[in-house]
């Protein structure tokens, strides 16, 4: 899959003793921005201030970019530094974080294990995308080990978690800040570009303190995502998924945001789910809309995720929750072991592809 011109993800890289700074990854390298534009913006350790210049210079730049890299490559080839002498940080600094619950297979499926006896959707799911505030202090950008959480699994039980899942999500980078309401159509002035994210789950957890206010404790002791942010320009779209009902006016699409790209979830090196994103009920646009209605703030370096990515069909889900039916049916490894939930040493990466394109990956192990 490609990582050429018409990639071209960017990220924060760092030489051995040199500080970190902004870079676009092409291929197996990493062009040095700050070098090969002459532009001190990229000498920042994170891509927030480029980020806040907005869409005009986010165009502009990767414009300049891919000339470079075919007009004038003699002059930006010293500028091109091989990936394996540089060390991958996070790639922009979060402000806030929110998580979406936008997979209808997703909500359905566990719907139908918690309530088999009704209706597995909740009477709002169909009317907004549902969502709760993360933790943006937990963040972190793929290859750092996460801590087996611990917390209370029921009445007097307090302990580590025994039901650790993986979330394979895509988020979505907040470039441009607005402190009004923000309409589904504005969706590209403000977000920059997509990540791949891993929100890390303690399902016993969760099952315990959800009841009434939501996700906490469960949720928020990490989220991994990829060291590269995709530019949003770079995308391939297409139509959203059909709603029924209509959505209310301000969540009613102005655009086709819906976007056709491909994930893997491997597990110890071995793929057990193929997510497709094209399958979301809820798009990205509709999810800024919701997320500012009520004049809630956008600051630069925002993230918002779209909640586990699952399929129609077994081979599609995003979460060992629903791959294993909530553990009473393990998945087997090609090695003869199995998996109900994660274990300590495990090791969950989650790549994906849009087209010819691909987005990288983000890894975890457990510790």
């Amino acid at each position: 899959m490609s990582w050429g011109v018409d990639n071209l993800p960017y990220g924060v890289f760092s030489l051995p003793g040199e500080s970190p700074r902004v870079g676009v990854r092409y291929g197996d390298k990493v062009l040095d921005l700050t070098a090969a534009l002459h532009d001190e913006v990229f000498a920042a350790p994170s891509l927030n201030p480029f980020m806040a210049r907005g869409r005009t210079a986010w165009h502009d730049t990767r414009e300049l970019i891919r000339n470079k890299l075919t007009d004038d490559l003699s002059v930006t080839e010293p500028h091109l530094i091989p990936l394996a002498q540089v060390q991958l940080h996070m790639p922009f600094e979060v402000g806030d974080y929110v998580d979406f619950y936008c997979s209808l297979d997703h909500a359905s499926n566990v719907g139908r294990m918690f309530r088999p006896d009704t209706e597995p959707l909740l009477p709002n799911w169909r009317h907004l995308p549902i969502g709760y505030h993360g933790r943006a202090g937990t963040v972190v950008v793929s290859g750092t080990p996460v801590k087996r959480p611990r917390g209370q699994l029921g009445e007097g039980r307090f302990g580590p978690c025994e039901k650790l899942d993986l979330e394979a999500e895509l988020g979505f980078v907040v470039g441009v800040p607005t402190t009004l309401g923000t309409s589904a159509g504005a969706f590209e002035e403000h977000v920059f570009g997509v990540t791949l994210v891993n929100d890390w789950s303690a399902r016993d957890i969760q099952a315990w303190e959800y009841r009434p206010l939501g996700p906490f404790l469960a949720k928020s002791f990490a989220t991994s995502i990829s060291p590269w942010i995709t530019p949003l320009e770079a995308l391939p779209r297409i139509p959203g998924r059909p709603q029924d009902p209509e959505p209310v006016e301000y969540l009613r699409r102005q655009g086709d945001w819906g976007l056709d790209i491909s994930l893997e979830i491997l597990l110890n090196g071995e793929v057990v789910s193929r997510p497709p994103y094209s399958s979301m009920y809820w798009t990205p646009d509709q999810m800024l809309a919701h997320m500012t209605v009520n004049g809630a703030s956008l600051r630069t370096g925002d993230l918002f995720a779209s909640g586990t990515i699952s399929g129609p069909e077994p081979g599609e889900r995003g979460s060992l929750i629903e791959l294993t039916w909530n553990g009473t049916d393990p998945i087997k490894l090609a090695g003869g072991e199995t998996r109900a939930f994660l274990e300590d040493g495990d090791t969950v990466t989650i790549r994906a592809t849009a087209g010819d394109l691909t987005l990288g990956e983000v890894s975890g192990t457990i510790v």
